[in-house]
């Protein structure tokens, strides 16, 4: 497409029929042009193609693989394996002429009762950010384009269309914006999907400052920014702050704003013809497929099993009571109706009408183990049904071995509301603990999409953590179990003991009209560990069934950053796989600041008794922070610690270094402290020379003494030097002085 011929070429009403969703899920077509509609669908992990007429139904979709979903991909912490789920779900797209996949979720876990949180990949924004890029470089090496959601800082459910997250600038740049700077500049996706909520009080969608300043200027971002479905509040405003796509349009009702906005000179037409620019080179990057085609299903599901088998978590594994080997001796009870009717993926847009789910009891069924099942509860109640959860009791009993699977039901975890509690159902909790009590040798299967309290945990032989696996859920889970595959997933969120230990405990969803993120930077591992708080698992934590060692660290560093090396040893008897973590912690800068912050990660896989080399190169970026004087980010000379481990809390190698990092000064400002100016000698001169020099009998003598010589310098003491500039003009000192010395020390 000549992309300026055809924007010439176009009518207004065409124009403004361009920057409005068709429908639901396709944009305008322009016919005499040739331009094509293009079609979109939910993902993120799975593809939610509607079926004509069935808009209104989330359920009723073409069938699709059920992948993982995000809170479980992410677990596995391996960036090769979340493109090559990219490039499925993409494949699986361009064979049903889909353009743009809605997907992936990138929002940060700020809270674990955040509704949506089974979508997202992380409370870190390295994390997301790395597995993201992998995600949409996957997808859209297929030619088929993604909309990155849900820009920005979208960490709650309840008034989302409304609510305000209110944050300093600090907060929002180093974590909310951080994990959508990393995806747009590593994996330039398509689109970006802004988020229905506000940003300390502008709407996202109508948000200048977001869509323009940093999204395009700051990050050079190339592609459409649409809007959420519905997040659209004024339209015209939402174009002049730098939205191209409002989803989905109005109809005929969208075009006549549009127009009336132009004519009343309420939007300018070259403000809407960028917005088209950016959409015809969207149709034209994107085109859909000429004609629909096929893929392999069974290949896609078996390929959706390895995803859940790399990333499912071994949270707990007391005296090796996993895994189970097929043949094993002794009798095996199965328990919880959970493992006849999983949770295996989330509610809400992200539905998808699974090909061939596997149940945990049918893999069980068609496996090697031989097991007594009992549902235990019941998922469509919380009260105890005395009948089942005795005949359970009864049976574990005399068990050599008990497992028994529990959850959240869908109808407390799901798009557009947000959790109350992280504890499972009253039926499922005190079956659970009573279970652990009465036998020594129970495990607990975990369906769930975010982190659950577990006062049953110190009586429990093993906990596995299987999130919401997909359609290949049954397998999947009974490949942990009996050890065909060794566990190697990783938390990507911190699990509190108790709601109550986190740090937006008591304000979150509380101001139906604002989130107040009075937590700051110090949210998740960052909060948990700067506070030395005990918690249930650590980022990071996840078991293998063999064991790793971390040896000889080797530190290379420069002006511009450092070269880690240290070396992985698998001392076990079966192949695993590892997960180092490199984590910096800054002793340099004076501002509040984690006690460590993730940097680099990999996963890798290490034979029985084989070591590998491990090489992390960091940059000046990952040893800064955001400066808000400055608005630009700040890397300190100073002490700094590099740690090396499995989590946050398990860390085998660490050692300190001191960076030179070359900034150029803050600038003077009537706030700067008279320490600061005593202290550098440049300003210390320009102070002498332009205030006590010249007007050294107007000067007020509270601010300085006299020399051997006889001549007036600046004091010294320490309650003078605790006092900022604008104090000077308070104790006498001419404010035109003070002002002529900001002036020639910022033009130095």
């Amino acid at each position: 497409m000549d992309i300026e011929r055809t924007l010439a070429a176009l009518t207004l009403p065409e124009k403004a029929a361009l920057v409005s969703g068709k429908n639901n899920w396709y944009t305008a077509a322009v016919k005499r042009l040739e331009i094509p509609a293009l079609m979109m669908t939910d993902g993120p992990s799975g593809l939610r193609k509607q079926k004509p007429g069935s808009e209104a139904d989330f359920t009723d979709s073409i069938q699709a693989i059920a992948f993982p979903t995000a809170a479980l991909s992410a677990s596995s912490w391996n960036e090769s394996l979340l493109q090559k789920m990219g490039e499925h779900l993409g494949e699986e797209a361009r064979a049903e002429q889909v353009s743009l996949l809605l997907g992936p979720g990138i929002n940060l876990k700020r809270s674990p009762l955040g509704g949506r949180n089974f979508e997202y990949f992380s409370e870190d924004p390295l994390v997301a950010g790395k597995l993201g890029s992998a995600y949409v470089k996957g997808v859209q090496s297929q030619h088929v384009g993604v909309a990155v959601k849900h820009f920005a800082a979208n960490n709650r459910e309840n008034q989302r269309f409304t609510a305000s997250s209110d944050m300093s600038e600090r907060t929002l740049r180093e974590l909310y914006l951080r994990t959508f700077e990393i995806v747009v500049k590593a994996a330039l996706p398509a689109t970006v999907m802004t988020s229905y909520n506000k940003i300390n009080g502008v709407l996202n969608s109508q948000n200048q400052r977001l869509l323009r300043s940093i999204l395009r200027d700051e990050w050079g971002f190339h592609g459409a920014v649409m809007s959420d479905w519905g997040a659209v509040a004024d339209h015209p405003q939402a174009l002049r702050a730098g939205l191209d796509l409002e989803m989905p349009g109005k109809g005929q009702a969208s075009v006549d704003e549009i127009i009336r906005a132009i004519d009343t000179g309420e939007l300018d037409e070259g403000t809407l013809n960028k917005s088209v620019r950016h959409l015809l080179h969207i149709i034209d990057n994107w085109a859909p497929a000429e004609k629909p085609s096929t893929y392999d299903h069974e290949a896609h599901h078996n390929f959706a099993r390895t995803v859940a088998d790399d990333s499912i978590v071994l949270l707990k594994n007391h005296a090796n009571e996993l895994p189970l080997t097929p043949g094993h001796e002794g009798k095996l009870v199965v328990i919880g109706e959970l493992a006849e009717k999983p949770r295996y993926q989330g509610s809400g847009s992200s539905h998808v009408n699974p090909t061939n789910l596997v149940t945990p009891l049918a893999a069980l069924q068609n496996s090697d183990l031989k097991a007594d099942y009992y549902p235990g509860y019941r998922l469509d109640q919380s009260e105890t049904d005395d009948t089942l959860a005795q005949t359970a009791l009864t049976a574990a009993k005399n068990a050599d071995h008990v497992i028994v699977f529990a959850g959240y039901p869908e109808s407390a975890e799901s798009e557009g509301f947000d959790k109350n509690s992280l504890m499972l159902p009253e039926n499922q909790g005190d079956l659970v603990g009573q279970l652990a009590k009465l036998n020594p040798h129970t495990t607990v299967i975990l369906q769930n999409g975010s982190a659950v309290e577990m006062p049953w945990i110190h009586s429990t032989a093993a906990v596995v953590e299987t999130y919401l696996a997909g359609e290949s859920v049954g397998e999947s889970t009974w490949d942990i179990i009996t050890g065909a595959v060794n566990p190697s997933g990783h938390l990507t969120e911190t699990f509190p003991r108790r709601l109550t230990d986190t740090p937006m405990a008591p304000t979150f969803g509380q101001d139906p009209h604002h989130e107040y993120y009075t937590e700051g930077i110090f949210m998740g591992y960052r909060y948990y560990d700067t506070h030395e708080m005990h918690v249930l698992f650590p980022f990071g934590h996840g078991l293998s069934y063999t064991n790793f060692e971390y040896s000889k660290l080797v530190i290379d560093q420069n002006e511009h950053g450092a070269t880690v090396t240290f070396g992985i040893t698998n001392t076990g008897d079966r192949i695993g796989q590892a997960v180092p973590q490199l984590y910096v912690a800054n002793h340099s800068t004076h501002k509040p600041m984690p006690t460590k912050e993730l940097r680099a990660f990999t996963k890798l896989s290490i034979d029985p008794h084989e070591t590998k080399l491990v090489t992390f190169k960091l940059n000046r970026r990952d040893f800064s922070w955001w400066c808000e004087p400055k608005q630009r980010w700040e890397a300190d000379t100073g002490d700094y610690e590099i740690m090396i481990g499995e989590s946050s809390r398990d860390i085998r190698l660490q050692t300190k270094l001191t960076m030179d990092f070359k900034n150029s000064p803050a600038p003077i400002t009537t706030e700067t402290y008279f320490a600061q100016v005593v202290q550098e000698p440049r300003l210390r001169d320009l102070f002498q020379r332009i205030v006590l020099d010249s007007e050294q009998d107007r000067t007020n003598n509270f601010l300085t003494i006299k020399d051997d010589a006889g001549n007036l310098v600046l004091m010294q003491n320490q309650m003078f030097l605790n006092m900022p500039l604008r104090a000077a003009v308070a104790l006498g000192v001419p404010a035109n002085l003070i002002s002529s010395f900001i002036a020639a020390a910022n033009d130095h």
